[in-house]
């Protein structure tokens, strides 16, 4: 019994450490909104990217994808300072809005980007999040399930710390 507990001990603490020691960026993205921002890298070539985005300021929505960095082995050539990458990926995405009347949504979520990494802990972005998915609530006179389409113009501007 000991030796079990000593060993999922021994276990939990390796993958907290690994866990802690990969890449993170944390900012905010300006667009349709402004979306908050955190990034946790997985190893060199895949990421976990959640947002927290205010369409408008008239609600509040959750983004959670998985991407790739430089899909398909395709970097972007760069002989000085910094790095470009690009990435992409797919999740999930679900939010409310407020006024005139209440809608919730949910949907599918993708990321296509273009990033910049500084020499120095700054990432510059440019990317699209569109959202895809069914709203449903408080329609005015419309039914009360329909497509939800607000979220396919999710250009935004991304200034992130990493750390």
């Amino acid at each position: 019994m000991k030796k079990t507990v000593l060993l999922t001990f021994v276990l939990a603490l390796l993958v907290s450490v690994s866990a802690f020691a990969q890449p993170r960026t944390i900012g905010a993205n300006i667009g349709y909104g402004v979306d908050f921002s955190y990034q946790h890298t997985l190893g060199q070539e895949n990421m976990l990217d959640l947002n927290v985005s205010v369409p408008l300021f008239s609600g509040i929505g959750v983004e959670a994808t998985y991407d790739w960095i430089n899909p398909f082995k395709t970097h972007i050539p760069w002989k000085y300072k910094g790095r470009w990458d690009w990435e992409m990926g797919v999740g999930a995405g679900a939010g409310v809005y407020f006024p005139p009347y209440l809608l919730g949504y949910a949907g599918a979520a993708g990321h296509v980007g273009v990033s910049y990494d500084f020499w120095f802990p700054l990432q510059l972005s440019v990317d699209w999040r569109p959202v895809l998915g069914v709203e449903f609530g408080d329609r005015g006179d419309y039914a009360p399930v329909g497509f939800y389409t607000r979220g396919f113009y999710g250009v935004t501007i991304g200034v992130r710390y990493r750390f």
